[in-house]
This record gives C-alpha cells, structure tokens and sequence, in this order.
C-alpha cells in the first residue's frame, strides 16, 4: 500500500484532455492512513521534460527515477485499480519542498 513520498509506477490509460497517459511514474502526497482504508491516494506526476516551472521538484541525480515532479498537478487515483508499483522512497529533502510548493497552491 502506497504511503506519503513513495515514488509509484501507476497504468494512467485510459486518459482525458492534456492528462498524462500510458505507464508513468508518481510521487504520493497522502499519507497510508487515508490511502488503505479508500484505495486512494493522492499523487503527482514525474516527467523527464522538465521546463523550469516554479511547481517543479528535481529528483535527485541518483535517485531510481529520474525527472521532476509537477507539485501543481495534484490528482486522486485508485491505486489498485491503476496498479500501482513501489519504486523508491523520496528523501525528505525532496518531499518537503514538494510538499511545501504543493500547500502554496490550497492556501
């Protein structure tokens, strides 16, 4: 079960509109305790293209992924149902500034 900063594989097909598709790879906001009991999770998108967008977390250099995270697209998936995969854990000095810019955007 995914927890807060667990880097996951998830199947986004089917997608909509300008939404990511295919296999790709997130970054999990919401803690385990709202994630088991809903089979939902909170999460945001890597990408390998980054573009310098204030909302953009780089991961580290040596991390199992590599790319950023879109701290502003903050979407709600069923895990199980997009058959989520662990990769890694984030440290936490990634996670607390995409955290941090992600909170920016709801206050």
């Amino acid at each position: 079960m995914p927890d807060r900063g667990d880097v996951i594989w998830l199947e986004l097909d089917p997608q909509a509109g300008r939404e990511q598709a295919g296999r790709r790879p997130a970054v999990v906001l919401s803690p385990a305790s709202y994630n088991a009991p809903t089979s939902r999770a909170l999460c945001v998108p890597i990408t390998t293209k980054a573009k310098g967008y204030p909302f953009e977390v780089a991961l580290p250099s040596d991390f199992p992924i590599q790319g950023v995270a879109f701290a502003d697209q903050v979407t709600c998936l069923e895990w199980r149902a997009r058959r989520a995969r662990p990769v890694a854990v984030l440290p936490a000095g990634v996670l607390a500034p995409l955290l941090a810019r992600t909170r920016a955007l709801l206050e």
